[in-house]
């Protein structure tokens, strides 16, 4: 279910940075794109600013993207924080009709020890039937699941379904695939490094790309999976430019302005987020 394209969806404001949910669907619906376009949503992921949303926002934003999917693809909730027994809270209060996993961030600015992210998964994993893809982003939460600590989890907690890897580290996602157990999914969530990282069997990405360009990332995967190298670099040569531009003020800042750009949204972030410099802007603007 989770191989291929997911997409770690955005979530459009108001010019009174009200959550702004018309964009909202017609997000949902350009990233489905008609079956063209992304296999499964990431919705409430860290590109989701998440941090800066109200508990009654959040609910709102899984409710507006549930009914808008209307089960044309599957769909992921995206948890995390670094007071275990606060997440647990909001996992066992969450209404998780027509969702099918959830993804959960290594906790962020404590910096555990390995056990102490061992044990923080075992006790939310506990707290839910749902599927868990556990989220290694070194860059945001000052910590890095290391390889020998995610392959334990995998084959000891049992809806520990698989790992979205943004370390960058293409060792470490080498040994995570070399010793993963079986029916376990790596997931990249390096957007530049996802052609790579397929060719040494990882099973796809969950992407911030897929939100500007569903159809042709989506395009790029699915002929990584039949491993179609020659045609999917391509693709990628002709995007990484543009992918480039969608970090290099922080994200999602990159995304929002070449969403804004195609008038799928307003250009609006909530701080401390702000939106892209007059100096990205025009390269946005310029980029074909």
């Amino acid at each position: 279910m989770f191989k291929g394209t997911g997409v770690a969806l955005i979530t459009p404001f108001t010019e009174k940075l009200a959550v702004d949910f018309k964009s909202l669907e017609k997000m949902v619906n350009h990233v489905i794109a008609d079956g063209k376009g992304v296999d499964y949503i990431v919705a409430l992921g860290t590109t989701g600013e998440t941090a800066t949303l109200k508990e009654s926002e959040k609910k709102e934003v899984f409710d507006c993207i549930r009914q808008t999917t209307n089960k044309r693809v599957p769909l992921v909730a995206g948890f995390g924080s670094n007071d275990t027994a606060k997440l647990i809270k909001e996992i066992e209060a969450f209404d998780s009709k027509g969702y099918e996993a959830l993804l959960s961030a290594s906790p962020y600015y404590n910096k555990p020890s390995q056990e102490g992210i061992y044990q923080h998964y075992k006790a939310v994993c506990a707290s839910t039937k749902l599927p868990v893809i556990i989220y290694n982003v070194p860059g945001r939460t000052a910590s890095n699941i290391q390889a020998k600590t995610c392959i334990r989890l995998a084959q000891d907690i049992k809806n520990i379904i698989a790992v979205k890897e943004a370390s960058g580290d293409i060792v470490q996602c080498m040994e995570i695939v070399k010793d993963r157990p079986k029916n376990f999914l790596v997931i990249s969530g390096e957007d530049a490094l996802t052609l790579p990282m397929m060719s040494f069997g990882m099973d796809g990405v969950i992407s911030v790309a897929a939100n500007v360009w569903p159809v042709e990332y989506s395009s790029m995967i699915r002929l990584c999976m039949k491993k179609d190298y020659e045609a999917a670099s391509k693709i990628h040569f002709k995007l990484l430019q543009g992918i480039h531009l969608l970090f290099v003020e922080g994200n999602p800042t990159g995304a929002k302005a070449f969403l804004a750009k195609k008038k799928l949204i307003k250009n609006m972030l909530r701080l401390p987020l702000v939106p892209a410099s007059d100096d990205l802007m025009k390269k946005v603007v310029g980029w074909k």
